[in-house]
């Protein structure tokens, strides 16, 4: 396969992750970041993103586990994954820890379980979209 064919064919796929939902304008302005002094910057901030997140949802399967749920505490972890997952512009990520943050409020742990297994595939999905595309980068 020659370069502009793999250039297209990534700049298509980028594209798609938009068009899917997956990224919006804040991972465009977190590329606009990166320049040849700092050439890996998105791939180190997106894996801090992945090593944060692995973390907050362990955390919050634990938290919602328990007999007795510290609702607080599960809202401080959703928010804390919103926070990150709006900062790489992981779109489809922070509009499902919304609905999460409304459940935790109104301590309904069917949803909270619900919102917990709908972040993890979003997450997952996510994650295997983004690895993708940096893959597909270090090929050019």
């Amino acid at each position: 396969m020659d370069m502009v064919q793999l250039q297209r064919q990534l700049v298509e796929y980028r594209a798609s992750l938009y068009h899917e939902g997956f990224l919006d304008e804040q991972f465009t302005q977190l590329q606009e970041l990166q320049d040849e002094n700092n050439p890996d910057f998105v791939v180190e901030v997106v894996t801090l993103f992945f090593e944060d997140s692995e973390r907050l949802l362990n955390e919050l399967t634990k938290a919602l586990e328990q007999r007795s749920i510290d609702f607080k505490r599960v809202d401080a972890h959703v928010h804390q994954l919103k926070g990150s997952s709006s900062s790489i512009g992981a779109q489809r990520v922070q509009k499902v820890c919304i609905a999460f943050c409304n459940y935790c409020e109104e301590q309904n742990v069917e949803g909270c379980l619900k919102c917990l297994q709908q972040v993890k595939n979003e997450y997952s999905l996510v994650r295997t979209k983004l690895e993708s595309m940096f893959q597909f980068e270090r090929q050019i």
